[in-house]
């Protein structure tokens, strides 16, 4: 797993650990049972605190995608085709909301847009 934080983003870097690890579920790069790196290998190796790797994984587990067996790790949980697509569907709203913001400030009707 190759995850990129970038730490100058204004997006909190737990949340950036979160998309990363979401995505390459999504992608098939992480599948059911695959396990994650500890939380402090995955710290060390994105020199962050642990806590902050936890806050992810905790969220990730609260979300759906990963189980934490207690003295095992953290593992990809087998997700379902509904939740695939809603994250999907997340993605391309998020988007779609850009580029009409960019409309807006460019001038370009929704009309056209919609063409």
């Amino acid at each position: 797993m190759n995850l990129i934080i970038n730490t100058k983003s204004m997006i909190p870097i737990y949340e950036q650990i979160m998309d990363g690890i979401k995505a390459e579920i999504i992608n098939g790069n992480l599948r059911d049972g695959d396990a994650l790196p500890s939380v402090r290998s995955l710290a060390n190796d994105l020199k962050i605190s642990a806590l902050t790797v936890k806050k992810a994984y905790d969220q990730l587990e609260s979300d759906g995608f990963i189980t934490t067996v207690h003295g095992k790790g953290s593992f990809v949980k087998s997700i379902g085709s509904e939740l695939v697509r809603e994250e999907q569907l997340k993605i391309l709203e998020s988007d779609m909301e850009l580029i009409y913001e960019k409309a807006k400030l460019f001038g370009v009707s929704n009309e056209f847009l919609k063409e």
